[in-house]
């Protein structure tokens, strides 16, 4: 713990867009509970759309890693620009990767105080090799953690990133009364994280199949879109978000606007979770008990199987040891309706 409470507390977190989304709300609620103390969150240039209705205390920098800040140099440079234009007295990171303690080192240098997540490698190791069965601390509650020891409190209140009024949604426009809105989200990284996409695309259908609802499919890289202006085509109420100009504020406003979402242990979970959407996650080759469920979502949404082999990886990218993502695709269907059905139609 901080001897003394920083007045500028740099927060770094460069990783993959889910990674950044659920440290939001911790740096968002860590703003609101010190609010004598500045905030700067250095992170990737998409945080700007990111960071929605950000606390007064909080600046928010989008930092170019493949340029201007490339390399080790790049960041000690990061380190310099930080200090000399905020005051930076403190450095929460939340990343812990060699940019960030490179980061860090030079801070140090000129007497900054450098608190780094644990990331608890050793548990989660021994969860995948099933020598530990039950759930590890959430990512958040470890991002607190960075806080706490900087002399920080980061009580858990943050809700949505819209708590008062939603921005306009140029996306899709008004919601009819008594429309259902259901967005899905059926990509990810790693195979072991992706739900057939055959049998998604029957998830699709038979939710679009109600005159009351409509369907927005959400996705990003080249391949995606294509696949995803196929899906759109087979029905008049399903609408590929990809197909549309939009950025992440557009995003954001769509998803609080819907009454849930289907999405894999992706991006797009943590997504919805900023804006408070209820999320049908499916998880196949990871785990909830990993920590990185969505912040605010219920385990009791999630869908997955009890299989001997689970998890097998805290990321996904291992290949599967039976050869067919028994785990993924054993999941029916009917399972996944289901459970939207419950949570979309009390």
């Amino acid at each position: 713990m901080a001897q003394n409470k920083p007045s500028c507390v740099l927060v770094t977190r460069f990783s993959a867009l889910g990674d950044v989304a659920l440290a939001l709300p911790v740096v968002y609620d860590a703003c609101r509970a010190n609010p004598d103390v500045r905030f700067v969150l250095a992170s990737r240039p998409w945080i700007t759309g990111l960071a929605q209705q950000k606390p007064d205390n909080l600046t928010v920098v989008a930092v170019d890693l493949k340029n201007k800040y490339r390399g080790l140099r790049g960041m000690a440079r990061l380190a310099a620009e930080m200090r000399r234009e905020y005051g930076v007295d403190a450095h929460a990171d939340l990343h812990s990767v060699m940019r960030t303690w490179a980061i860090g080192a030079a801070l140090r240098m000129r007497g900054v105080t450098v608190r780094r997540i644990d990331k608890g490698r050793r548990e989660k190791r021994a969860l995948i090799n099933h020598r530990l069965r039950q759930p590890l601390k959430h990512t958040t509650e470890r991002y607190r953690d960075v806080f706490a020891r900087l002399g920080l409190e980061a009580p858990r209140t943050f809700t949505t990133l819209f708590p008062d009024a939603l921005p306009p949604c140029a996306i899709a426009g008004d919601k009819k009364p008594g429309e259902r809105w259901i967005a899905v989200g059926p990509f990810s990284a790693h195979r072991g994280k992706v739900y057939p996409l055959e049998q998604m695309r029957e998830v699709v259908n038979q939710i679009a199949s109600g005159n009351d609802t409509r369907v927005f499919l959400m996705g990003g890289g080249t391949d995606e879109k294509a696949i995803l202006h196929q899906w759109a085509d087979d029905r008049s109420n399903i609408t590929s978000v990809a197909d549309i100009d939009h950025t992440f504020a557009d995003e954001l406003a769509l998803l609080a606007r819907c009454d849930a979402m289907v999405s894999m242990d992706s991006a797009n979970m943590h997504l919805a979770s900023l804006v408070k959407l209820p999320v049908v996650s499916i998880w196949g080759a990871t785990h909830p008990h990993c920590g990185f469920m969505g912040y605010g979502q219920s385990d009791d949404n999630a869908i997955q199987l009890d299989l001997p082999c689970r998890p097998c990886s805290v990321f996904g990218e291992k290949e599967c040891q039976h050869n067919d993502y028994r785990c993924m695709t054993d999941i029916t269907p009917q399972q996944i309706l289901a459970k939207i059905n419950q949570i979309t139609r009390k």
